[in-house]
């Protein structure tokens, strides 16, 4: 049961769908949040960053806004999915060794997911979509699955992994000086240059002065509620209970482990995918300072995409996106279908 002040942003008709479903995914229970006004309307699959942190997900049952696009227009067209992946949100369990938190482990989980769904739902493909960590996922999904998917978009999506980190330590760094924190200047010191993987915290270190400083998030005229608002929809869910949002916390925390950071290190994708056999869309906030969007662009105009591909520029957002932009992003995943 959701706490007491749960709130809906938008209600489905009597005929539409919106079920919160725990199946077994990977050997273990794991949760999905299927909304939808017709379960005859394409799938769209999303899948959500961190790993960890499980917005787009279970908890933004009714909720409008979710991390990268609105929803409420959305659910008349598709048959919107989201996941709280292994270690995260409903599915996070202590009985989960965090020895299965790896890369592999995570795609065979989502190509599990994606069967479940044709199945269920009678259909030969879905649209796919992936945010930061998800988009790691998703690209090699797009690459290595191909005959199961319309398309896949590709939110605040990561190529290079330690070419980024090299971009956002020199903006940490830039950051900490400017403002004269010695603390922080000397903690980033210390890491050296990446690959960051000699420990989880060595690795941590460079996140935790980006999150200090904002990195994920942009703000000027137009006023991004960030955080709050992510926390509004943790603390508002319909489906969450305070155990699910302190296991959100913990399984965070938990998600990291050496391994992972160590595959992480070997993402290149500029050089291990070149051409996607599927349609393909990279929408970008141009203010990211946590996923640096020039990276993206140079591989966009070197992919490969016989079946189309396109690059969008979003101006108000940063590694989340503005409500407004979210909006627009909304209102283009919609006009795939036309």
């Amino acid at each position: 049961m959701g706490l007491l002040w749960a709130k809906k942003d938008f209600k489905l008709s009597a005929s539409g769908v919106s079920e919160v479903v725990k199946t077994r995914i990977g050997g273990i229970n794991q949760y999905l949040l299927i909304q939808t006004e017709n379960i005859n309307n394409p799938i769209l699959l999303m899948l959500h960053g961190g790993p960890g942190f499980p917005i787009p997900g279970v908890s933004n049952r009714s909720r409008d806004f979710a991390m990268v696009t609105t929803t409420k227009e959305l659910v008349k067209h598709y048959t919107v999915v989201f996941w709280d992946q292994r270690g995260a949100g409903k599915t996070y369990s202590r009985k989960v060794s965090s020895e299965t938190y790896t890369l592999s482990q995570f795609i065979q989980d989502a190509k599990e997911v994606i069967h479940y769904l044709k199945s269920r739902f009678n259909q030969k493909r879905i649209y796919l979509a992936g945010h930061s960590w998800g988009s790691i996922m998703g690209l090699r999904l797009a690459q290595e699955i191909p005959n199961d998917l319309h398309g896949y978009i590709g939110f605040s999506q990561i190529i290079n992994w330690v070419e980024n980190d090299r971009l956002c330590l020199q903006w940490t760094l830039q950051k900490a000086r400017s403002l004269r924190n010695s603390k922080a200047v000397a903690a980033l010191e210390a890491c050296g240059e990446p690959p960051f993987v000699t420990s989880v915290k060595q690795w941590t270190t460079l996140r935790t002065w980006m999150a200090r400083y904002n990195s994920m998030i942009y703000t000027d005229e137009q006023v991004n509620p960030g955080m709050k608002l992510i926390m509004s929809i943790l603390l508002r869910s319909p489906e969450y209970s305070i155990i699910d949002i302190i296991n959100t916390f913990r399984g965070f925390q938990l998600s990291y482990t050496q391994a992972l950071i160590e595959e992480f290190a070997q993402i290149d994708f500029a050089n291990t995918i070149t051409r996607l056999d599927i349609p393909v869309m990279f929408i970008h906030g141009r203010k990211d300072l946590h996923v640096y969007g020039k990276i993206v662009e140079e591989f966009y105009m070197k992919l490969d995409a016989p079946q189309g591909k396109q690059f969008i520029w979003k101006d108000k957002s940063s590694h989340m996106f503005h409500p407004e932009d979210a909006e627009e992003n909304e209102r283009t995943l919609i006009c795939l279908l036309q």
